[in-house]
């Protein structure tokens, strides 16, 4: 360890008052043959500085400072991650995990975190929204995340993160393909399902448009948790992805997300067909669905589906039928939306059947309306105009 050449106390001005700092010079850097500094700021007087500068001292004649300025970004996330998993779903942390392992880690991994760059964090960001425009800015703010916490660790002065220009995406000319059907395409769509062959399938397109639920809520429902007599569906869980892939069963998205969704009359008796047919079939597969916690939907195993597999379905019946648009499945969320409010049904009355926070996200996420929608407002404007 090389013997420390310098160190001083300085007094500084801020807007709060006079404040002290210390400056010790440390050696040479390895990496960039730069001389190295750190500066500590923010004491209140210049005893208190010089206390902290001695205690820092210290700690680079038994080397510790050493260790942590030679500290790596993937060291330092590997801590803050250790953190963070115990504040998010196992999800959440499992997604997040990715995002670092495949595209912020192959850029700063093996850097040491006090000599990144804000250049270097540009190059990257910019890399990102070349490459991938939905999810820079989710990738940036994680980045930002574990500079953060190494300031917080006293690892580095300041986070060279929060100095880059974040690229802006612009919308781009033309008409942005809509992700919901109208009333029309709906039934055009279960007309080319034929429910006495794909009575399952059927079904589960049903409980999606008439229900509103999400993907992983569907695919989580069990008998349990529908009420045929009373007509309604409870939502309390949702199917996800945990890590390595794994299946898990977890809280809804959000606490609003909890919810018994009262459901039609037609949906019932799909729904009563379909607990019957599956009751049939799953006993020539030896299984037994009166069982607690069956599945409303599941696969040849009696087990969960893959959270792929309504995806697949609808990407077949469209392609096989020239459907258009071409839908997600978020999309029968959509187009339920659509279709409450188009009926006339209150904004707040959709946002409890969905499981929205508030009146203002399912306006916001929703705002869309129909070709007839839009002629019905033209008229009823002229009319009241002209009338």
């Amino acid at each position: 360890m090389e013997e420390i050449i310098m160190a001083s106390i300085q007094r500084y001005s801020t807007k709060k008052g006079i404040k002290w700092l210390y400056r010790v010079y440390i050696g040479i850097d390895e990496q960039t043959g730069k001389k190295k500094y750190v500066v500590k700021r923010g004491f209140e007087n210049k005893k208190s500085a010089s206390l902290a500068c001695a205690k820092f001292e210290v700690q680079v004649s038994q080397g510790t400072v050493r260790k942590q300025n030679n500290i790596t970004f993937n060291e330092v996330y590997i801590e803050w991650y250790a953190n963070y998993v115990n504040t998010v779903r196992e999800s959440t942390w499992n997604r997040t995990e990715g995002m670092f392992k495949n595209h912020i880690i192959p850029y700063f991994g093996q850097k040491r975190i006090a000599t990144i760059t804000t250049h270097e964090i540009q190059d990257a960001v910019n890399d990102w929204y070349a490459n991938t425009i939905a999810n820079y800015k989710r990738w940036y703010n994680y980045t930002v995340a574990v500079f953060d916490y190494a300031i917080k660790q006293e690892y580095m002065n300041k986070n060279p993160a929060k100095n880059i220009v974040l690229p802006k995406k612009h919308d781009v000319a033309g008409d942005k393909l809509p992700n919901f059907w109208s009333k029309e395409q709906l039934n055009r769509f279960f007309s080319c399902i034929d429910p006495n062959i794909n009575l399952d399938i059927y079904t589960m397109f049903r409980v999606l448009a008439y229900v509103g639920c999400r993907r992983g809520e569907l695919l989580a429902l069990e008998w349990s948790d529908i009420d045929l007599n009373k007509q309604t569906i409870r939502i309390n869980k949702t199917l996800t992805q945990g890590k390595g892939g794994k299946q898990i069963v977890q809280a809804p998205k959000t606490r609003n997300s909890r919810r018994t969704v009262p459901i039609d009359n037609r949906t019932t008796y799909w729904l009563k067909r379909w607990k019957m047919e599956q009751m049939r079939l799953y006993l020539i597969l030896g299984f037994n669905t009166k069982k607690p916690h069956q599945l409303v939907f599941a696969n040849t195993k009696n087990g969960y589906h893959s959270l792929n597999t309504p995806a697949k379905r609808l990407k077949k019946i469209i392609r096989n039928n020239n459907l258009k648009p071409e839908i997600t499945i978020h999309g029968f969320r959509h187009s339920h939306i659509s279709a409450l409010l188009s009926a006339g049904v209150p904004v707040t009355a959709v946002q409890l059947r969905v499981g929205h926070a508030s009146p203002e996200v399912t306006l916001s996420v929703y705002s869309h309306i129909t070709a007839k929608q839009s002629r019905n407002a033209a008229e009823q404007l002229e009319n009241y105009l002209e009338g």
